[in-house]
């Protein structure tokens, strides 16, 4: 082994501070003199003893505050449809299967079928949809599974389709009182 064999060294070690004069980095090493940076450490959202950005936001309240974080599905809208054969079941399988959704996004956030542009094949759909949407694939010949529309529950499928079912609802929404709350700090 010779010294014009070795590797170069690429990645300058680390200076350490404050190891004597000599050292070039001495004393204070490198922070200058007195002063709230020499001495200790800033916390990141500090803005020289202003009101602080986190502080000046709106406290989140209430029902919609955890919106953000809320899965949102994946849009289908129904001219992509079109792509698929004539009297087929469109789930998020086969909405996979045709490469029209990617299959672990599918399975993560779900699908949602929406009524932007025309459809021409006749298709059962087994999915979350709206009600525009719903209108186009009834009339190109198609139909809607129940319980698939957006917003409902089964429970509310069923109510639908009983006699004074929507009654009973009406009734039973009715007859909840809201409950009035004092808000903290406005």
């Amino acid at each position: 082994m010779a010294l014009n064999k070795l590797k170069k060294i690429t990645k300058k070690g680390k200076r350490r501070l404050g190891q004597g004069h000599g050292s070039g980095r001495g004393k204070t090493g490198g922070r200058g003199t007195k002063g709230q940076k020499a001495r200790g450490k800033i916390p990141l959202s500090f803005e020289g003893g202003a009101l602080s950005l986190i502080k000046r936001l709106p406290l989140r309240r209430g029902k919609g505050r955890h919106k953000v974080f809320k899965k949102k599905p994946i849009i289908v809208n129904v001219k992509v449809l079109n792509l698929l054969k004539k009297d087929s079941i469109v789930d998020i399988d086969s909405l996979i299967k045709n490469k029209i959704v990617d299959g672990e996004d599918a399975k993560n956030y779900g699908v949602k079928v929406l009524g932007e542009g025309e459809l021409k094949v006749p298709l059962t759909v087994r999915l979350p949809i709206s009600k525009g949407a719903a209108a186009k694939i009834k009339k190109a010949g198609g139909h809607v599974e129940r319980g698939s529309m957006s917003g409902k529950t089964a429970s509310d499928a069923v109510e639908r389709d009983i006699p004074g079912g929507v009654i009973a609802r009406k009734q039973k929404n009715n007859s909840v009182k809201p409950r009035l709350t004092r808000q903290v700090g406005r």
